[in-house]
């Protein structure tokens, strides 16, 4: 039986990852998975080798924190993976962690695939030189992307986004709102913290005072915060309650973000890829991100992109606010949403920008990458 070693790094990671192993499955109905896997991939048949949730750190200050036990970690996971002799290897994203297992499993003779292009297009151009030498294939989901590959001669394939091919064209706000119980005539507005319990120590206070300030406003707005672990709901509870600021008409959904973005008029997001899920059901949104001091200072040392949401970077343009770091005030937060909701001509025009990208990124994604897979067999 074909053995594939695959490893994802956080949710997001997961959900692409379930996507490409299902279609894996239905091409090849005799593969076994192993790896690091998430919940999705688990119930797709993958064998996890360690929590998904220890790779799950962002920042750099962060990072350095777990240092030690991430690079424990992995020289474990490659003895495992030598081990187990899997016939390829799958990166899912993580590309500090993923990059450096594909680099010795590669000079091992192992064919290795990394799906999702790194930010390489933003910052740490010199990255194409590690690329080259650890993956022996790249899958890229942003048409963007090939060019640079060739380039500099790595192989690469183009495959959109999964996310893309299962969401329709024409989001259906009311089926989303009677699966959710809302009102028709409420005005509500999604608000997605971040998957990390990190980002939602960050933004969870912030949000909710935005959401204060925004029902001072308007009278019939609901809000809705799909989290997904217990742990990250705590945070937020805790910042809810912490000024009684359970006055406010905030539901707190365990997960249902899809829903709660496709109920939503409106959309409050920490960067990430909910942005592209946003945009992909067509909703209005302010993106948003707070970070350590020390890690924004490095980040900005890097002379990233002028803009960071997935939306604006595949626009090549500002097509929603990003409002980050010192910028990212709850007064700031509330002000921007309720200017949006005012505008008529934007939110007529955003709906038409972001059906342009969704057609871009619709390419059969899984199906592509699938195959790419399969021919490394």
């Amino acid at each position: 039986m074909p053995k594939i070693a695959i490893v994802a790094g956080e949710a997001s990671g997961d959900l692409l990852g379930s996507h490409l192993m299902r279609a894996l499955n239905a091409k090849r109905g005799d593969l076994t998975f192993i790896g690091i896997a998430g919940p999705k991939m688990i119930s797709e048949g993958a064998k996890s080798l360690f929590p998904i949730e220890k790779l799950s750190v962002r920042g750099y200050v962060e990072v350095i924190k777990h240092l030690y036990g991430l690079l424990k970690l992995r020289r474990s996971l490659l003895k495992q993976l030598l081990a187990e002799k899997p016939d390829i290897f799958i990166g899912v994203d993580a590309p500090d962690f993923n990059f450096w297992l594909e680099r010795k499993l590669k000079k091992r003779g192992i064919p290795t695939v990394h799906y999702v292009s790194p930010s390489i297009w933003a910052w740490r151009g010199g990255r194409m030189g590690k690329i080259k030498r650890s993956a022996s294939h790249v899958l890229a989901l942003f048409p963007f992307e090939p060019a640079l590959y060739e380039k500099a001669g790595v192989p690469v394939t183009y495959v959109g986004h999964p996310l893309a091919d299962e969401i329709p064209l024409r989001p259906n706000k009311t089926e989303a709102r009677d699966i959710l119980k809302i009102e028709k005539h409420k005005l509500v507005i999604a608000m997605l913290p971040g998957s990390r319990q990190s980002e939602v120590s960050q933004h969870a206070e912030l949000f909710v005072n935005a959401a204060k300030i925004i029902s001072q406003d308007k009278a019939n707005v609901q809000f809705l915060v799909p989290l997904i672990t217990r742990e990250t709901r705590a945070i937020f509870e805790q910042a809810l309650y912490k000024d009684m600021s359970q006055e406010i008409d905030l539901n707190i959904l365990f997960g249902h973000a899809h829903d709660a973005i496709e109920a939503a008029d409106m959309v409050i997001v920490a960067s990430g890829t909910a942005t592209l899920e946003a945009a992909l059901l067509k909703r209005p949104m302010v993106i948003t991100y707070r970070m350590p001091t020390l890690s924004w200072w490095i980040l900005k040392r890097m002379n990233y992109l002028p803009y960071v949401g997935l939306p604006n970077i595949l626009a090549g343009k500002f097509l929603v606010p990003e409002l980050l770091q010192d910028k990212a005030t709850p007064q700031n937060l509330a002000d921007t949403v309720m200017r949006l909701l005012n505008d008529a001509e934007y939110l007529k025009e955003i709906k038409q920008e972001f059906t342009t990208i969704h057609q871009t990124l619709k390419q059969n994604s899984t199906k592509k990458a699938a195959e790419t897979v399969l021919s490394y067999l």
